[in-house]
């Protein structure tokens, strides 16, 4: 096991069991977090198994005795029923921790902070407390307080989970969501042919199995699809890194586009993205685009409420254009900006936000005994 230092001491020892995707567990106790080996997706026997032995040894190694067991708020996960078990077993509260307010978390841990933050959250998914699936979310977040801010645009999951395998799929929901579906035939057929494309323009049109997101990985594999960079994905994130090298490579050599003024619904950057004859042009358009977005909106959050730092989390900031991007629109408006630097960006390092998060909860007199949700806040974060 590995151990890492942060600069002050959470206020509860918490051990935490991390994200579906790239699972990893942890115990933090005062300043000292200890991490369990990477267990891979929660998806097979195996690393559910290697999750559950990397807990015991990280009880052994705190004694045999926290103060709480920390896991997502979705309640199917093994690791869920793992902290549910283990907490029972154990006597100390089970608490579960939304997957982008745990990502902002980590920010948070590594700064050794609990005061307000404006967070950017961005991946593939994590499950709101409304029950749908998020993914590019604006949040104020003070240690367990919390509360949503703004998202991106809403895009429809054609085929539920088979989306993010096929980004294709999320081109047709995003020519849907623009009023343009009878072009999803026109435009996708001569890559999956007609009877693919017809069936999900059908399910988009009736609203059939198309489960609805804000992720922000499902936009870059909307426009990776629309640009004719990925049609389906051989491992994950292939969309998004073809989208990245595009852009990239055309900013390299050629003036950056300037897109139109947009919100987080990126409504106006998708309308724009049409009147693009390259791909990597569209590519550039889009990252301007996108990053405007989501700086403006954080600019405007943190202005408003005082705050002068925004916190950067979730797998889609592994994207070096993006993160750039973004970081030099904040300090541009004179804001501090934050990469995670001792874990990764992505879900391989969530377990430490969950663990901070539930501390400060037990702290706050959020956490009760009995399975607890640290629920959003309707009111600002103080």
């Amino acid at each position: 096991m590995i151990t890492t230092a942060l600069p002050r001491a959470a206020p509860a020892r918490t051990l935490a069991v991390g994200a579906w995707l790239k699972n990893t567990a942890c115990l933090l106790d005062g300043d000292v977090v200890t991490w369990s080996p990477m267990h891979g997706d929660l998806g097979t026997p195996e690393a559910c198994r290697a999750l559950r032995a990397s807990a015991r040894a990280l009880l052994d190694a705190a004694g045999g005795t926290v103060d709480a067991i920390a896991h997502d708020l979705h309640p199917d996960f093994a690791s869920t029923r793992l902290a549910l078990e283990l907490a029972a077993e154990l006597g100390v509260p089970a608490l579960a921790v939304q997957h982008h307010h745990a990502h902002v978390g980590v920010l948070q841990a590594e700064a050794g902070s609990h005061a307000p933050v404006i967070g950017l959250a961005l991946d593939g998914v994590g499950l709101g407390p409304d029950g749908t699936a998020w993914g590019g979310e604006l949040l104020q977040v003070a240690g367990a307080r919390w509360q949503r801010l703004g998202h991106l645009g809403t895009l429809a999951l054609p085929g539920g989970d088979l989306a993010a395998r096929e980004p294709w799929r999320m081109a047709a929901a995003l020519l849907h969501a623009l009023g343009r579906g009878d072009q999803i035939v026109q435009r996708l057929a001569p890559a999956v042919g007609e009877r693919l494309a017809s069936g999900v323009q059908t399910l988009l049109a009736r609203g059939l199995h198309c489960p609805r997101t804000t992720s922000a990985g499902r936009w870059f594999d909307a426009v990776a699809g629309l640009l004719g960079l990925s049609t389906r994905q051989a491992f994950e994130a292939e969309a998004a890194i073809a989208l990245e090298l595009a852009a990239t490579g055309w900013l390299a050599t050629q003036p950056a586009p300037v897109p139109p003024p947009t919100d987080l619904g990126l409504a106006a950057l998708a309308q724009a993205l049409f009147e693009t004859q390259v791909a990597g042009e569209g590519a550039a358009l889009f990252h301007i685009g996108l990053a405007h977005a989501l700086a403006d909106a954080a600019i405007e959050a943190a202005q408003a409420r005082g705050v002068g730092m925004v916190a950067l989390g979730g797998g889609c900031f592994l994207n070096g254009l993006l993160a750039r991007l973004v970081v030099e629109r904040l300090q541009a408006a004179g804001l501090a900006a934050s990469l995670p630097h001792s874990v990764g960006c992505g879900d391989a390092g969530l377990a430490l936000g969950q663990a901070w998060v539930a501390a400060h909860a037990l702290a706050e007199g959020l956490a009760t005994r009995s399975p607890t949700a640290i629920h959003e806040e309707h009111a600002a974060c103080a």
